[in-house]
């Protein structure tokens, strides 16, 4: 759809998360001068445009929708407000004879395509997707969905502006969303959380919290990097370090006997079926 550096992206919200795009896409997929930022924030604007030579503006305007993709990168709570204002704008150059009116990319977590085409009076290029916090250091990966109105062209370009901040997985059933969310887009919080595990183990061990944090961040970084790397499955790489017997085994048949392993299941399951829950709560009313 389009060679390097010759698309136009809107970004409706100038966050943690669209600087991060912005940041991989500035130069790359799309000219600086081709980013359009709106968000009340000055400050922030006033860095976007310093850092990268974007355009700026405080609200929502025609000059918001002059561009191939719209990226929807605010709080969930607010994007209804957001269509509102969009809406009317998007019916204008829908009946209008000019560009093909622009793709939404929603990186709203909890909205779905459905309430979100509603909120729109039917607009149906929408894509949502469900990044993670890696992508902040270009490390992510994001879910990705497109709704029945989206056209091959428009789904290559919502790929790669998210190519921008790390890997991609298309869902063909949106309903898959609230799983990816679970894994994925909670799943830092559990990484972080077993190494603070590790950590608190090694200074009740002797160890400083020094060392302790060194050894378990250089532990999980180097066995996560190996496991991507390695043509082995991950269960094979664990049986490697595990010696029958040995101190890898006392500490796995220790964690088999608490049920750590399910207990981590249940809890991504949980995190599902919330997701579930808050998709509804925000799409609920008219």
């Amino acid at each position: 759809m389009h060679n390097k550096a010759n698309m136009k992206i809107t970004f409706i919200g100038g966050g943690n998360m669209a600087t991060a795009l912005i940041a991989g896409l500035a130069g790359q997929l799309a000219a600086g001068a081709d980013i359009h930022v709106v968000d009340p924030n000055a400050a922030q604007l006033a860095r976007l445009a310093a850092e990268y030579g974007v355009t700026t503006a405080h609200t929502i305007g025609a000059q918001a929708l002059a561009c191939d993709v719209i990226v929807l990168a605010v709080k969930p709570q607010q994007m209804r407000d957001v269509a509102a204002a969009l809406q009317p704008l998007l019916q204008q150059q829908l009946a209008g004879a000019g560009p093909v009116p622009p793709l939404l990319l929603s990186i709203a977590a909890g909205i779905r395509g459905a309430d979100l085409a509603r909120w729109m009076k039917g607009y149906g290029a929408i894509v949502r997707s469900m990044p993670n916090m890696p992508a902040l250091i270009g490390q992510g990966i994001t879910g990705m969905v497109a709704m029945e109105g989206v056209s091959a062209a428009q789904k290559a370009a919502a790929d790669q502006i998210m190519l921008a901040v790390g890997a991609t997985v298309w869902l063909d059933d949106e309903a898959l969303i609230d799983p990816v969310t679970a894994v994925s887009g909670s799943g830092p919080a559990y990484v972080f959380y077993f190494i603070e595990a590790m950590q608190q183990a090694a200074q009740e061990l002797g160890l400083s919290a020094e060392q302790g944090k060194q050894l378990a961040l250089a532990t999980f970084t180097g066995a996560a990097q190996l496991a991507a790397r390695s043509p082995d499955d991950v269960a094979v790489l664990r049986e490697r370090v595990t010696s029958k017997g040995g101190t890898t085994y006392a500490a796995l048949t220790s964690m088999e006997q608490s049920g750590v392993k399910q207990a981590i299941v249940a809890a991504i399951k949980a995190a599902s079926a919330r997701g579930r829950e808050l998709g509804e709560q925000m799409g609920a009313g008219d």
